[in-house]
C-alpha cells in the first residue's frame, strides 16, 4: 500500500519536495498575502469594537436597549435582528475602507505610470534631402549618401 506523501508528491525525492513548497512559500505572493490576511483580520476586530462599542449602543439609544440585544419571537424561535444588523453595519464600514484603500492604491498606481509614460526622445530623424528615416546620430544619410549637418 503506498504512503500517503508518496501519493501527494509523486513518488519524487522528498528533498525536492520541501525545496519546490520553500520556493513556493517563500514567493512575494505569498508573503504579501499573509501579511494581508493578518493585518485584515486585526483590522476587522478595531472595525467589530468601533460598531459594538459605539455605533450599536447609539443607535440602541433610540430602542431604548442594546443594539444587540434586538430580538423578535416568532413561533419560540428567537431571532437576533439587532446582532444581523450590527454585522450589517459591519460590512459595510469593512466594504467602505477596502474601497477607499484600493482607490488610494490605484491613484498611487496612475501616479507611477504617469511619470513613466513621459515622451521618449527620439532616436531617428528624417534626411532633409531623401526623407529616409536614419538614426539621430548619422552625420551621412544611408540611403542617399548625402552629408548631413547637425
Amino acid at each position: 500500500m503506498y504512503n500517503v506523501v508518496e501519493l501527494i508528491i509523486g513518488g519524487k525525492n522528498m528533498k525536492k519536495f520541501f525545496q519546490e513548497f520553500k520556493e513556493f512559500a517563500l514567493r512575494g505572493n505569498v508573503m504579501d498575502l499573509a501579511v494581508g490576511v493578518i493585518i485584515g483580520g486585526a483590522f476587522q476586530a478595531i472595525v467589530n469594537s468601533l460598531v459594538k462599542d459605539i455605533i450599536s449602543p447609539l443607535i440602541g439609544l433610540f430602542a431604548k436597549t442594546d443594539f444587540n440585544d434586538l430580538v423578535i419571537n416568532v413561533l419560540g424561535v428567537n431571532i437576533k435582528y439587532g446582532s444581523f444588523i450590527t454585522n450589517v453595519i459591519n460590512f459595510i464600514i469593512m466594504a467602505f475602507i477596502i474601497f477607499m484603500l484600493i482607490k488610494g492604491l490605484n491613484k498611487l498606481a496612475e501616479i507611477g505610470k504617469k511619470k513613466n509614460d513621459l515622451p521618449e526622445e527620439p532616436t531617428t530623424k528624417i534626411c532633409p534631402y531623401c526623407l529616409s528615416e536614419i538614426p539621430i546620430n548619422a552625420t551621412k544619410c544611408a540611403h542617399c549618401t548625402s552629408e548631413l549637418s547637425e
